[in-house]
């Protein structure tokens, strides 16, 4: 099948020229087209047909209407089948769109369509994820299904929206036309979206079961956490692989047991390892994989691996521990096939300086206690990418010598997945 066209919307923040380069820099990531919507820019600011001569252009009404000079540059204008008052728009350039207040069923979304659209104009319908179960995901994918079988396959987009959207957007995608995505930083369009990084991904490195007919199951990976833009998993895992970046506080257990039928296995990392243990009833502390068995989920910590791998770097009999999370779950059980005592220190602990070896788990966004000080100590890194350099730089100030074996790590306890979600059923 042909993959959705990846569409990126134009940050607030950027005008001119800065818009211009915006657009050069997505189109050579792989976006296909650019969106330019007038509640983040006032037409003054926007050189619509510059932009269009970089990458196809989408220019979306939401509430200001558009201006002129926007709709003759655009491949497509976006006009909201409930609030624009009208659905005019050049031949074929219409995107007809709506975007519900709340989770609607297949029977309630269908009726919001049934209006007059011009022939072929695409169709895009957007509504909140709501609450969490099979039973939603797969009513979002009914809704689809019925909204192609209405309008044809090559003209419809279904989105789902809110903190925990990502991994059912990208479910959704397989078959819309368009897939609305972000660059990364901190911002994005919609919450839910997931990054154009791992759309392109997919796209080049397609799963290798072919899609079954109707909505049949699409076995995805992914890795679940906060803050993981940086992660490198979906470089080495099979593809397609999702990075979701979900808050803190999300409802995870419920996320992860509404997309079973979709996942075959999930990679887990901070803050959710200790919440998924409890919750797929481990008798570990803590893990850090999920591997789909039929109608549940296994857990397994694979994180030993790593951890087996940075205390023979480390190769001293006694190392402290900053922190007490997931990774030191890992850490305390392969301890003593290494011989090494370890000493687990809390922040509220520490007040004098720390020497000989040490281990940092604690993930960058937490910062470390001002009393926090080292005497020569050695102190492995566990994180890689720039979570790891930002937690160098820390240890260094504060008078201690980092060891990056994040990599060490990661590539020990990411071999071992790999395997493990070979055996998914």
């Amino acid at each position: 099948m042909t993959s959705a066209r990846r569409v990126v919307t134009l940050p607030p923040t950027l005008r001119g020229t800065e818009a211009l380069s915006f657009a050069t820099d997505v189109r050579s990531r792989g976006a296909d087209v650019l969106e330019v919507r007038t509640d983040l820019h006032p037409a003054e600011v926007v050189d619509a047909a510059a932009l269009a001569g970089i990458l196809d252009l989408l220019v979306s009404e939401r509430g200001t209407p558009l201006p002129p000079a926007w709709v003759a540059a655009a491949r497509w204008v976006d006009r909201d089948v409930v609030h624009a008052g009208a659905l005019d728009a050049p031949a074929g350039k219409l995107l007809a769109s709506h975007h519900a207040e709340r989770p609607l069923s297949t029977e309630e979304a269908l009726r919001l369509w049934d209006v007059a659209i011009p022939t072929g104009a695409l169709v895009k319908h957007v509504e909140p994820v709501g609450e969490l179960s099979q039973a939603r995901v797969a009513m979002l994918l009914e809704t689809q299904s019925r909204l192609r079988a209405r309008f044809g396959e090559g003209r419809v987009t279904l989105l789902a929206m809110g903190p925990v959207a990502l991994p059912i957007r990208a479910v959704l995608a397989r078959r819309n036309v368009l897939d609305y995505v972000a660059l990364g930083g901190d911002w994005k369009a919609a919450p839910g979206q997931r990054l154009l990084a791992d759309a392109v991904r997919e796209a080049r490195y397609p799963h290798p079961v072919p899609l079954p007919e109707g909505e049949g199951v699409v076995t995805r990976l992914g890795i679940l956490g906060t803050s993981i833009a940086h992660s490198r998993s979906p470089r080495i895992h099979r593809q397609p692989f999702d990075r979701i970046d979900i808050p803190e506080d999300a409802p995870v257990e419920a996320l992860v047991d509404a997309l079973l039928p979709h996942y075959r296995g999930f990679a887990v990392t901070s803050p959710f390892k200790i919440r998924l243990a409890r919750h797929t009833g481990s008798p570990l502390d803590a893990i850090n994989t999920l591997v789909r068995r039929r109608d549940r989920w296994e857990s397994f910590n694979t994180d030993t691996e790593g951890a087996r791998t940075v205390l023979e770097r480390l190769e001293a009999r006694d190392v402290f521990v900053l922190g007490d999370g997931g990774a030191s779950a890992a850490i305390r059980s392969v301890a003593p096939e290494a011989g090494c005592q370890l000493r687990f220190l809390k922040r509220s602990e520490i007040s004098s300086p720390l020497g000989g070896c040490g281990i940092w788990t604690w993930p960058d966004r937490i910062t470390p206690p001002d009393a926090l000080r080292f005497e020569g100590a050695r102190v492995a890194v566990i994180a890689y990418g720039a979570p790891a350099r930002r937690i160098a730089a820390e240890i260094t100030r504060r008078g201690g010598t980092p060891l990056m074996l994040g990599a060490a790590w990661f590539i020990a306890q990411a071999r071992r997945q790999r395997a493990l979600w070979e055996t998914a059923s």
